[in-house]
């Protein structure tokens, strides 16, 4: 996998700036506050996994990250771009080239092929000529050894195989940033431990990696371990192979 520059990072000193980010939500006639305050950075190169209890602010903070939702108060900085001041037709552009995200029940249109699942934000993108697409969408689906399966549609084949295949989505447009909401979460171990083996092969050739995880034993895996309890960050550091006993 070609990296995103000569050095991978696109230049940017910090690929995620989150500052003071406060998210509030309608609850009835109150409001409930769901992240209170966080704060934090990720360099490029890095891979970070997200950890804490169910109904803390994990997904809600991804989604503040890929501009899925706004911040009630705070900035969010990614890629050099002010994320929350962006209109919804700037965002969709900037998250089509500078993010691939991945999800826990992986997304795949049914009604198309894997190649067509992985052509598709090229696409929606105008990257490439129609011809490179194609080409390069194979690649993808080679490097997530799914190149036999390509032009089967996602029901011919298992949930592994279905998120090989989001992973190979996600990467389609070269983004420098690969976000995870519970990648694992719906596979097997050993096919978690296949696709997270997969994602510490994408960031050593360049790409950053920020993973929401309840999986204890790839979360002590990850470099850098970020605990959210009760809306704000409780832990971050360094881990790197250390024993964790989060959630």
């Amino acid at each position: 996998m070609s990296k995103t520059n000569g050095n991978g990072h696109n230049g940017y000193d910090k690929i995620i700036e989150v500052k003071d980010v406060i998210k509030n939500f309608k609850v009835g006639d109150g409001e409930v506050t769901i992240l209170k305050g966080i704060s934090f950075d990720v360099k490029p190169g890095e891979f970070v996994s997200i950890v804490g209890p169910s109904g803390n602010g994990k997904s809600t903070l991804l989604n503040m990250i890929t501009g899925i939702d706004r911040p009630s108060g705070g900035e969010v900085i990614v890629t050099g771009r002010e994320v929350h001041k962006m209109s919804e037709n700037k965002l969709a552009s900037w998250r089509g080239e500078h993010v691939g995200i991945i999800f826990q029940f992986f997304q795949m249109l049914p009604a198309l092929s894997l190649l067509q699942n992985v052509i598709l934000p090229m696409d929606f993108a105008n990257k490439y000529s129609p011809k490179e697409r194609r080409e390069r969408a194979m690649q993808l689906l080679e490097i997530v050894g799914l190149a036999d399966q390509a032009e089967k549609l996602p029901s011919m084949v298992s949930g592994g195989q279905q998120q090989r295949a989001a992973i190979a989505r996600a990467l389609a447009n070269d983004p420098p940033l690969l976000v995870g909401d519970e990648p694992t979460g719906n596979l097997d171990t050993r096919t978690a431990t296949d696709v997270f083996e997969l994602f510490s092969k994408l960031v050593e050739q360049g790409k950053t990696m920020i993973m929401v995880t309840h999986d204890k034993e790839l979360a002590k895996r990850v470099p850098r371990v970020v605990e959210i309890t009760n809306g704000k960050i409780t832990r971050d550091e360094y881990v790197g192979g250390a024993t964790w006993t989060g959630y």
